[in-house]
């Protein structure tokens, strides 16, 4: 019988009944690395607030032995020790072995191709503690946590405290004792082991860490100064905005292989060490980047020091961090197009998702924690930092910051609610917050802002349930001089009902939501939709461009644009773009829009010629010849791209993938491409030509390579499968839509992060129809959460684009 789910009602039971006063727990690493052994001793004291009472532990690892004040206690049930007849004061011990470490379920034992070491990670998303050691896994429940650590000798050990003891034990390992932590919450401590590379360097008072496995050095020596650069600078931005330095001198950032994503762990934050690019990073990737790097660290405040009582306000955490990294970037790093590169997207995204099947409010009634896993999203992140932007600019930044210093002040180490911030914010202003708080938190789905040019101008406001949300946005009247469009009026529209007047002078073109202020579906007004797709690319800034780009891109996911006129609106953008945080973006977008959204091929050739005029520019020269990597029309093409990549591996192999989509042979050139690489996932580049391949022994290998076996790194299925659901291979990939239905039942196994990705990234692109998107989602009536998320998501997807192909 599987582990249950904690229900919201047993957490708050369980938080009335008991007090956690500290962990103290001892990880034995000494069977790393020839096996995967980890034995865990959790030694728990806890108070009760009704001695004699019961309650229980959480714990999914194999049980070895279990005390409670000296007394054995039965196994362990559905993932849960009973702990009956609680006195005052209790000592829970609790000591638990994972047999195999390689799984990835709260711990994963990863060995590098390159040279054989071996790195060990935890990571403890919604109650994943309870896999690998027992613990009250709930986040209201806050605790030090002192942990000891016996490992090999030549290793480091980080976990969220600094400045350990460390001890020889016998001739080949070594124990490491790290001082107790402040209370933190279970989902946010870690372990990181291995033989890592480490820098360190102070910025802004405090000791900064990187670190990355060996074979990666020369990459992190590379990024060092620009990573030490950013974390110096969101530091001191966010100190001053909330009032309240980070309190520990010690942060540590851990770049790590087989990791899926990023994991705000206290002090100790742990990277998929994807992000150190192979390739030189573009201005695109840096600034993706930086947005990351400031979002892992705004955590530290939002989610750590003060943290959400239940998973219901977990947007508290995640859409918080999110608005906080865009606006540390703006306002105190070199990225200072940073809103607009998240509205290029991941805005985009969150629009698509809000209009369709998964939308949800940003929050939400969330049962238990497996609900709470499936509202990591683009809802809860996009979505929830716009619409936090949109609050900034409704009570004004300086009362939103005093409002955060409050916050801070008051809930330090405990645990707050959407009440508590909301409270706090409302003491500086005379906004009417419940009324903002019910319209944009508690209501799901998105606005759409319309302008009507009959007699005088009227914007036309509609809320998903019929009135709209309260808001405060700009309207843009721009007017031609010579090639260029020229802003000649700006003016903020408090949003109060259905349609409000507006007065705008005569103008080319009239921007709905000009600077981004808020979160709406917007449409130029009739007698412009015509010219509004060819008028974006003259619009004067960057941001007022992606402005115009969301739009356009709104109306094709929702058929009421073309793929051609979205093509043409892109690529005229790209050229004219002067932002090379933008740049790239928007040509990725341009990409999609020929290949996934159409079926003329025309569309890429458009894009391609686009890609070469790019060429011009030096600073552009690597995104260019990587857009044209996606869209060379033959074999010719193929064989330019090649001499113009010259010694740079990644766009090589970026080549040899669209020459095998084309049919070109690329056995002999793969082969002598990967034995030059010097990437320890190089491997991976080489199954990602395997991928593009059209012949049906290839693609049943990659997918059960991928899919079946999940050998492939979670965060490098994406690289893998965007080659595997190659335009123009329908017939060859229809199986492969069939064998995704058969997938779907068993798709959770493993946990929340692979699937969430197994959900989406296998779902068939092409060789895909309607009754198969009917299937996928009739599968998953009664599935997890998190599953029956992610397939509705990428049905709706895929809907859409099938609408779109079709013309």
């Amino acid at each position: 019988m599987g582990a249950r789910s904690l229900t919201q009602t047993e957490a708050e039971q369980r938080a009335r009944l008991v007090e956690i006063q500290r962990y103290d727990v001892a990880v034995d690493l000494t069977d790393l690395p020839e096996g995967s052994r980890v034995v865990c001793t959790a030694t728990i004291a806890f108070s009760c607030r009704e001695p004699g009472a019961a309650t229980f532990a959480d714990c999914v690892a194999q049980v070895e032995s279990a005390t409670l004040n000296g007394v054995e206690l039965p196994p362990a049930v559905e993932g849960r020790i009973p702990l009956p007849d609680l006195a005052e004061d209790n000592v829970l011990t609790v000591v638990t072995v994972r047999e195999d470490s390689t799984t990835g379920e709260g711990m994963h034992k990863a060995v590098d191709p390159a040279d054989g070491e071996v790195y060990l990670w935890t990571d403890f998303p919604p109650d994943y503690t309870r896999y690998v050691w027992a613990c009250f896994d709930q986040p209201d429940l806050k605790a030090p946590h002192a942990f000891t650590v016996t490992a090999p000798a030549p290793w480091i050990v980080l976990t969220n405290s600094g400045d350990p003891e460390i001890e020889r034990v016998g001739s080949s390992m070594r124990r490491w004792t790290f001082p107790p932590t402040p209370p933190l919450s279970t989902y946010n401590l870690v372990i990181n082991a291995g033989p890592y590379y480490e820098l360190r360097r102070d910025g802004a008072g405090h000791d900064l860490g990187l670190f990355a496995r060996r074979s990666l050095a020369p990459i992190l020596d590379r990024d060092a100064d620009e990573l030490f650069r950013l974390t110096t600078q969101g530091f001191e931005f966010f100190t001053e905005k909330f009032g309240m330095p980070f309190p520990q001198r010690k942060y540590d950032q851990v770049f790590t292989p087989e990791f899926a994503g990023a994991m705000e762990n206290y002090g100790c934050v742990t990277w998929m060490d994807w992000f150190l690019r192979r390739s030189t990073p573009t201005k695109a990737e840096w600034d993706l980047f930086a947005r990351y790097l400031l979002h892992e660290l705004a955590h530290m405040w939002f989610g750590n020091i003060v943290t959400m009582c239940w998973w219901d306000d977990l947007w508290l955490n995640e859409a918080f961090a999110e608005f906080a990294s865009n606006w540390a970037a703006v306002s105190a790093t070199s990225y200072s197009d940073a809103w607009a590169a998240h509205l290029a997207g991941e805005k985009l995204k969150a629009y698509l998702v809000d209009q369709g099947p998964t939308t949800h409010p940003i929050r939400q009634p969330v049962r238990d924690v497996a609900e709470g896993a499936a509202t990591f999203d683009a809802i809860t992140y996009p979505k929830g930092a716009s619409v936090l932007q949109q609050l900034m600019t409704y009570v004004g930044e300086a009362e939103f910051s005093a409002g955060l210093t409050k916050y801070f002040a008051k809930h330090a180490w405990g645990n707050a609610t959407l009440e508590d911030l909301i409270a706090a914010i409302a003491e500086e202003t005379d906004r009417d917050l419940d009324r903002w708080r019910a319209g944009w938190l508690d209501t799901a789905g998105t606005d759409r802002l319309t302008l009507e040019a009959d007699d005088g101008f009227t914007l036309v406001a509609q809320g998903p349930n019929g009135e709209p949300r309260p808001q405060v946005l700009a309207v843009g009247a721009y007017q031609r001089n010579g090639q260029q469009l020229e802003r000649t009026a700006r003016v903020l529209v408090e949003v109060a009902g259905k349609r409000t007047p507006l007065e705008l002078p005569p103008a080319d073109l009239y921007l709905l939501n000009d600077d981004d202020l808020t979160f709406a579906s917007t449409r130029p007004d009739a007698k412009t939709r015509d010219a509004f797709f060819g008028n974006a690319a003259d619009l004067p800034t960057p941001i007022s461009r992606a402005v115009a780009v969301a739009t356009a891109w709104d109306m094709l996911i929702t058929g009421e644009a073309t793929a051609d006129e979205v093509v043409r609106c892109l690529t005229g953008v790209v050229a004219a773009e002067t932002s090379e945080s933008l740049i790239e973006p928007h040509l990725n977008r341009a990409v999609d829009a020929a290949l996934l959204w159409s079926s003329e091929p025309e569309l890429a050739a458009t894009v391609a010629a686009t890609c070469r005029r790019l060429l011009g520019d030096a600073r552009l020269r690597k995104v260019a010849l990587r857009g044209f990597a996606r869209t060379a029309a033959d074999l010719d093409d193929v064989a330019w791209l090649q001499t113009e990549a010259g010694e740079d591996v990644d766009l090589q192999w970026r080549a040899l993938v669209r020459k095998a989509q084309l049919g070109g042979d690329t056995a002999a050139e793969a082969d002598a491409l990967l034995a030059r690489d010097p990437d320890p996932e190089a491997w991976i580049s080489r199954l990602t030509v395997r991928a593009a391949t059209p012949d049906a022994a290839q693609k049943q290998a990659v997918w059960q390579r991928v899919a079946v076996d999940r050998a492939v790194p979670l965060g490098t299925v994406h690289q893998v499968m965007a080659a595997f659901w190659s335009p123009g291979q329908d017939e060859l990939l229809r199986p492969f839509a069939a064998a995704y239905l058969e997938l779907v039942p068993n798709i959770a196994e493993g946990g929340m992060m692979p699937a969430m990705t197994y959900s989406k990234l296998l779902f068939p692109l092409f060789g895909v129809d309607e009754a198969v998107v009917e299937k996928a989602k009739a599968l998953v009536e009664d599935a997890e959460p998190v599953v029956r998320a992610g397939v509705l998501e990428r049905a709706d997807l895929v809907h859409r684009m099938l609408r779109a192909r079709r013309g």
